[in-house]
């Protein structure tokens, strides 16, 4: 296993493969009895072979998620693992809830500390929220007093908003969705940059895009990557961009099957950053293009016609959309779309027609139209 470690905490090594917990094995359609011992036995299997950071948080698998990590701790030994949680802003109504969240928390996982503590899918309008509320103060006090270690946030909204968030605090780390086909997409490329260049460390989530980038591959694709003469799986060759990229401290895997920690540990401990070459990041290219070619709607994710004045989160909804479409993975999407945009009240039922987004888009988008055909397709 190679480590990496965040630019502001630098004595501490970090496993560039983390274990996301979102996803864990279950034993039910709606994804919130887990199977513990099942899981129990991966996560096991990860631990020994050197992964040390551990992400969970609040909402996964109906609340549960914390629960099973708190005994898995106690199972496989809390002095082995880097933990991550995340606090669910969006239940922050009063100054009173930080402490009962985090207290919630901390009782669920059954630890003193916790050591990576996120404000979890932070926005711009939200941290605005969240400093009205004194949430910093909040974070800086739970800090001294030991209950947590470090302070982040993780983000699905517009890169404009990313910077903003990043410039306004003194973080240690933040966590975004990235993968060779979001290189634009929420805070992309230009949003780790942007975070490294101000020494704050990024955690990818989605490096696998939900699992779509590495299973069920199209024939096609696998004819691009089968071209190389090294053989690599569709999974390994995702997981070598992200770690391509210096800036991304550790890539986190929501890793359901023994099969698939024992290839993403293997590829992490072979993948190095600066070592794709030039014919294989044009490889990556011609995969790009062709998912892009299959996608529904010209939308770039840029931003522009943010903020809606209704609050739906319309770069996020097309993004869903087009993910059923370009993976053949409508069951997939539309869980997505249901739990994290219209679950944190975004969803397009909330468009009121006004037309204000649509003449700001640059890809003249008919976006009120598109909105309707987009949940419509997601809800039913």
């Amino acid at each position: 296993m190679q480590y990496r470690a965040f630019p502001r905490i630098p004595e501490l090594p970090i496993s560039i493969l983390g274990f996301g917990c979102m996803r864990l094995p279950v034993v039910d359609r709606d994804y919130t009895l887990i199977d513990e011992p099942q899981a129990l036995r991966l996560l096991g299997l990860a631990l020994d072979a050197g992964v040390n950071f551990i992400d969970t948080a609040y909402p996964y698998h109906g609340g549960q998620s914390e629960v099973f990590v708190g005994r898995a701790l106690k199972a496989l030994g809390r002095d082995r693992v880097h933990l991550a949680t995340k606090l669910p802003i969006w239940l922050v109504n009063t100054e009173a809830d930080w402490e009962r969240l985090l207290e919630e928390q901390r009782s669920r996982l059954g630890v003193e500390t916790i050591d990576f503590y996120l404000l979890h899918s932070l926005e711009a309008e939200r941290w605005q929220e969240v400093k009205a509320l004194k949430g910093p103060e909040f974070l800086e006090r739970a800090r001294a007093d030991g209950r947590i270690r470090h302070i982040g946030f993780s983000f699905h909204a517009s890169p404009g908003g990313f910077k903003a968030i990043i410039d306004d605090y003194d973080w240690e780390f933040c966590q975004v969705q990235y993968n060779f086909l979001d290189e634009t997409y929420q805070a992309g490329t230009e949003g780790v940059r942007h975070a490294a260049s101000k020494g704050i460390g990024v955690v990818a989530m989605e490096p696998l895009r939900g699992g779509a980038l590495g299973a069920k591959v199209p024939d096609q694709v696998r004819a691009i990557w089968e071209e190389h003469p090294v053989t690599r799986t569709p999974a390994e060759w995702a997981f070598r961009w992200v770690w391509d990229h210096p800036e991304i401290v550790t890539a986190l895997s929501g890793m359901n099957a023994e099969d698939q920690v024992r290839e993403n540990v293997a590829v992490a401990r072979d993948a190095r950053a600066g070592a794709l070459e030039a014919a294989d990041l044009a490889l990556f290219e011609r995969v790009r293009a062709f998912y892009h070619a299959r996608t529904k709607v010209a939308c770039t994710t840029c931003g522009y016609c943010q903020p809606c004045p209704s609050g739906v989160a319309i770069a996020d909804v097309l993004s869903a959309y087009n993910t059923s479409a370009m993976f053949d993975a409508r069951k997939t999407a539309s869980a997505v779309y249901k739990a994290f945009v219209m679950g944190h009240g975004h969803g397009a039922d909330l468009c009121v027609e006004c037309g204000e987004c649509e003449p700001k888009c640059p890809q003249a988008i008919p976006i009120v139209e598109t909105l309707k055909e987009a949940h419509a397709h997601l809800t039913t």
